[in-house]
């Protein structure tokens, strides 16, 4: 089996939490409970035969707080950067944030993701794709693309030419 890190990020409230119960254990919660620290838990996916154990972190906080050690991203194979489709503002620093990411981690594989689209028209959607080209857009609340961001990321490490 092979085990791939996989580190969840962004602004407070975006639902990286959400995300994380919603694949981990097909939950989720209408209470906001702020998550302190780290949160690990693992859980393995199937891709064309080939078993993947996904280690995955959900992290406290914003990707460049103090608060937020770099070692949290050691060792990752991957980064999920959630933003909340109904808050602009948590997309506001995308880019700044993705610089931070890959200068502590040159190369890893980063899947930008808009989460809570339940909440926005189709309009909305449209132009918050022409502004930050997400690679999927997700709902925890009713689960949509949830397996698929994971799978397609486990999907996307086992393939030599991954990012």
């Amino acid at each position: 089996m092979i085990t791939k890190k996989i580190v969840i990020t962004g602004h407070f409230g975006v639902g990286k939490t959400s995300l994380f119960n919603r694949f981990i254990t097909n939950t989720f919660n209408e209470k906001y409970l702020t998550t302190i620290g780290v949160r690990v838990d693992k859980k393995s996916v199937t891709i064309d035969g080939e078993e993947v154990s996904l280690v995955i972190w959900d992290l406290a906080g914003e990707v460049s707080q103090e608060k937020v050690p770099r070692s949290y991203f050691l060792g990752s194979s991957a980064i999920i950067y959630v933003f909340d489709l109904s808050r602009p503002a948590t997309f506001s620093r995308l880019e700044d944030d993705l610089v931070y990411i890959n200068s502590v981690l040159p190369n890893v594989l980063i899947r930008k993701v808009g989460n809570k689209k339940d909440l926005v028209s189709d309009q909305t959607l449209k132009e918050i794709y022409s502004q930050t080209q997400p690679h999927i857009f997700t709902s925890a609340r009713t689960g949509e693309n949830v397996e698929d961001l994971f799978e397609g990321i486990a999907r996307a490490l086992l393939s030599p030419f991954s990012k």
